[in-house]
């Protein structure tokens, strides 16, 4: 839980402070990128994978023999289309061969991922758990020494960021080939690509739904690299608050992880699901709306707190991608709600109209308004994409309107938002302003019986059983 926040929000805010937005906003446009696209290294393969695994382990060598040469050739196919994508965009050599790292360090990544589905599909959690934190404690370790150990005489290079990526990466990978070869032994020398081919058919929906979710969610900094003059120095302001934004989505991604197999279950035995809903989305929604007044009202202290080089559109950029992250956090409960309910075909209508507003959004307020415009079309696209999601489930499950638990929500925001005002008005010490709204909000979260420690237990014993 601590290795993610310390990377976010210490190595690569070190990082962005040393190198400046200009260097930086390059670099976070062409891993953008190289994000975006990594899917085609994976296309649902290692879910399919683990499942199998965990079915038939005596059919891992079965299982190896097949995977491994499709996923080589899915790295060919991911390969050409970043060539593709970088040759349209027009990336000059320089950015081209950054390019071509990090998608090297896709690829190392999509490998330690298949790895751990047959680790994590053989029952071996404690080792599993041990590989998903060994990649970033090895990237803090040569990126801190880099940064702060003074090895290297000179200004800190980006470049050397992406190479300290790089060695993690593959001594990652190495150690755990090395585990499932000794636990699987030789695979077999005849690879069949039959179920492989068919688990490709099966997953090609949820691939697609990440391409898409990646697209809406990553695109805005490539397009600001690409359509300003200074569009590097945008993409790093907008760096600064996208990394705060996404440290905090890994808070609804764990719920979302808890409660797939949940609904999942419910659905199967035809069980109500909203009483569930309700469980997990008052508390989920009373951190989210927490986290945006705070990041709203005390926004330049964070900022200015974190980063050397602060603007006013960093400010400004802050609060509104926060505010997203409420409808982030709500995307979360009912999206995996959709998923667990194989409603993937309307999820994945509902993510190519969200792609094609964030785009028509972008074009036409980042010439206007930089990196501000890119941050109000991602808001706009996410309370689009939630939104539009809370209205599909509960028409195609019968769900109820919650309107009494919305009532309440909107009365936390209201009270709330008035003690926001009342602690910047009469309190000069910022510090104390924040810690006494955070102390409201976790007050009036009980007050209103938003949180109920009780029935939040409910969701932990559930999972387990």
């Amino acid at each position: 839980m601590l290795i993610k926040p310390f990377w976010f929000l210490g190595v690569e805010v070190g990082v962005q402070n040393r190198v400046g937005e200009m260097a930086y906003g390059g670099y976070f446009s062409l891993f953008n990128l190289a994000f975006i696209l990594n899917i085609l290294l994976d296309l649902g393969l290692n879910n399919y994978n683990n499942r199998e695994i965990a079915r038939y382990p005596e059919l891992i060598r079965e299982r190896i023999s097949a995977i491994v040469p499709l996923k080589f050739a899915l790295a060919l196919v991911y390969a050409i289309v970043v060539l593709l994508v970088g040759k349209t965009l027009g990336y000059t050599p320089a950015e081209f061969q950054m390019l071509w790292l990090l998608a090297l360090n896709q690829f190392l990544l999509a490998f330690i991922l298949y790895f751990r589905s047959n680790i994590s599909g053989l029952q071996y959690f404690r080792t599993d758990s041990l590989l998903s934190v060994m990649d970033r404690s090895l990237m803090i370790i040569f990126t801190g020494l880099l940064l702060w150990g003074e090895l290297v005489e000179g200004p800190f290079r980006i470049r050397w960021f992406v190479y300290a990526q790089t060695l993690s990466y593959s001594l990652t990978l190495l150690t755990a080939a090395i585990i499932v070869f000794y636990r699987a032994g030789r695979p077999l020398p005849r690879p069949g690509f039959r179920q492989s081919m068919l688990a490709l058919k099966s997953s090609y929906p949820f691939a697609m739904l990440i391409l898409l979710m990646a697209f809406f969610n990553r695109a805005d900094s490539v397009m600001l690299e690409r359509m300003l003059v200074d569009g590097k120095e945008q993409a790093g302001i907008y760096a600064q608050s996208f990394r705060i934004y996404d440290a905090a989505s890994q808070f609804p991604l764990l719920f979302a992880g808890l409660l797939l197999p949940m609904f999942s279950r419910m659905l199967r035995l035809n069980q109500e699901v909203n009483s569930l809903i309700r469980l997990a989305l008052a508390p989920l929604l009373v951190v989210a709306i927490s986290v945006a007044l705070v990041a709203n009202f005390y926004n330049s202290e964070i900022i200015g707190l974190l980063y050397t080089s602060v603007s006013a559109n960093s400010i400004q950029i802050f609060g509104l991608l926060m505010i997203g992250f409420v409808f982030v956090s709500t995307s979360y409960i009912y999206g995996t709600l959709l998923t667990a309910n194989n409603n993937l075909k309307q999820l994945n209508i509902l993510a190519s109209l969200t792609v094609l507003l964030n785009l028509l959004l972008n074009l036409i307020l980042i010439p206007r308004h930089q990196a501000l415009g890119a941050a109000v079309a991602s808001l706009s696209a996410q309370a689009f994409y939630a939104l539009a999601q809370v209205i599909i489930a509960t028409r195609l499950l019968g769900l109820g309107s919650n309107l009494d638990l919305f009532a309440k929500l909107a009365l936390f925001l209201l009270i709330n938002t008035a003690v926001a005002f009342s602690l910047r008005y009469f309190l000069d010490h910022s510090i104390s302003g924040l810690i006494s709204l955070t102390a409201s909000c976790a007050v009036s979260a009980f007050l209103t019986r938003l949180i109920r420690p009780k029935e939040l237990l409910h969701i932990l014993r559930s999972k387990e059983s």
